[in-house]
């Protein structure tokens, strides 16, 4: 989120974000004596703005010989901005529609493929990438109150917003929350079966996901076990 929210504020400056404008909707890479010609500005300044937005990774940078002269006296390749393959995205509260997206596009690929009902589809595939979520974020000699830290950092990188309440975790946040009011049952369901598969990647954390709906939180909480 902080690298997101940086790269966002990036755009703030007007100037800035008049020039990330520009390069982004150029077909071919753009140099800074393009762009200073184009916006009357000095090229120190669009030097300043164009390097800036690199940092933060919204603009790529490359080198070519603008003259095509190549060889001895051909001069020095110039520093060409182009739009990055870098996809900022900032959503208050967290939400996370590519990952309910993925989810169910694998399901109704596998289903094609499988004659599998996409439903049945969807559970397994969700179930699969929570292990996958859970197993990366815990080592093998994690004790319990380590592991059920692990869950709850986890839950808190994919936007659920994890609080401690009665020995249990309560999800503040749902991550697919405009998918839910619309398809509660479809989704709530992939967000169960996604906790599962988190818990039993990361392994004994003494919790145990069901589904409770209520008002202002996510369908799914951690119970003890």
């Amino acid at each position: 989120m902080d690298d997101q929210l940086a790269a966002v504020a990036a755009l703030d400056e007007p100037t800035r974000r008049k020039l990330y404008g520009y390069v982004a909707r150029r077909r071919e890479p753009v140099s800074r004596d393009e762009v200073a010609d184009t916006f009357g500005l000095s090229r120190g300044t669009v030097a300043f703005h164009l390097d800036k937005l690199v940092d933060e990774g919204l603009l790529a940078v490359g080198y070519a010989r603008r003259t095509g002269r190549t060889g001895p006296g051909a001069g020095r390749p110039a520093k060409l901005y182009s739009r990055s393959e870098r996809q900022v995205a900032v959503s208050l509260p967290p939400r996370h529609y590519d990952l309910a997206g993925h989810l169910l596009a694998t399901a109704v690929e596998a289903a094609e493929e499988t004659g599998q009902p996409v439903r049945s589809a969807l559970a397994r595939h969700a179930r699969e990438l929570g292990r996958e979520l859970g197993a990366r974020s815990v080592s093998e000699t994690d004790g319990e109150p380590a592991r059920r830290d692990a869950a709850l950092s986890a839950l808190e990188e994919h936007g659920f917003e994890p609080r401690t309440e009665a020995g249990g975790v309560v999800l503040g946040n749902c991550p697919f929350h405009a998918l839910a009011q619309r398809h509660a049952e479809l989704v709530c369901g992939m967000n169960l079966d996604l906790l599962h598969g988190l818990l039993e990647g990361i392994g004994d954390t003494g919790l145990h996901a069901l589904l409770e709906p209520a008002p202002g939180h996510c369908c799914v909480r951690l119970a003890p076990r």
